[in-house]
């Protein structure tokens, strides 16, 4: 199975960052680092090159051992210098398709979501969380096209101008925010002028959007 291009290119920037530290350093190449702290050469080798992926496990003990941040190191987050918080864990998140959104619920649709390919972020609260990637420009006050919002399942208590993935009885998934007062009430929150959906039967909540990232 080919490996998605954005999980290569997040392990090699955390391999990146991993030399970054082992310069700083100035102990030596990979033989010397491995012999200084008692680590297996060709363990570290490979994620020094990027071969291999290595866990927040790792990434603590080669923080330690080189003085820099965890969330540096691990997560691309702040400076090398920066001191850690309490370390937050990171989440990986099935990044689903539109299409497979709307299904994800149907008596025939995914249950498993095992074999989609998973986005990591930090922080998230207890739920149940899929991830998707945002098309068009409907809500694009919120979440521009490009977008990743991360959408707990667990969530799916309407509120008063909450933004949600809904799915109508066609298994279409959409995503909107709520206006009770308005109708319909899941509307589009967009610069643009952009009609309301156009529904098909029974709306069902898919959950409500909690985060919404964009790569500058």
């Amino acid at each position: 199975m080919l490996m998605n291009p954005d999980k290569i290119a997040e392990r090699q920037q955390r391999a990146d960052r991993l030399v970054q530290a082992r310069l700083r350093s100035k102990i030596g190449g990979t033989k010397k680092v491995s012999a200084h702290f008692g680590w297996n050469h060709n363990t570290y080798k490979s994620h020094d090159s990027g071969r291999t992926s290595f866990g927040l496990e790792d990434a603590r003990k080669y923080a330690r051992a080189f003085g820099v941040s965890t969330e540096w190191l691990f997560m691309g987050t702040g400076q090398p210098d920066d001191v850690d918080p309490e370390m937050l864990q990171p989440v990986d998140v099935p990044l689903v398709t539109w299409v497979s959104a709307g299904e994800i619920e149907s008596q025939d649709g995914i249950t498993d979501l095992d074999d989609c390919p998973v986005i990591s972020t930090l922080d998230l609260p207890d739920g149940d969380w899929i991830a998707l990637r945002v098309e068009g420009e409907s809500m694009n006050r919120v979440s521009p096209p490009g977008s990743i919002i991360f959408v707990n399942r667990r969530d799916r208590r309407l509120v008063a101008n909450g933004c949600y993935v809904i799915a109508d009885e066609t298994g279409a998934a959409t995503y909107k925010r709520y206006r009770p007062a308005e109708d319909p009430p899941f509307r589009p929150a967009s610069t643009d002028a952009i009609d309301p959906p156009q529904l098909q039967g029974m709306v069902k909540v898919i959950g409500r959007v909690r985060r919404t990232v964009l790569d500058m």
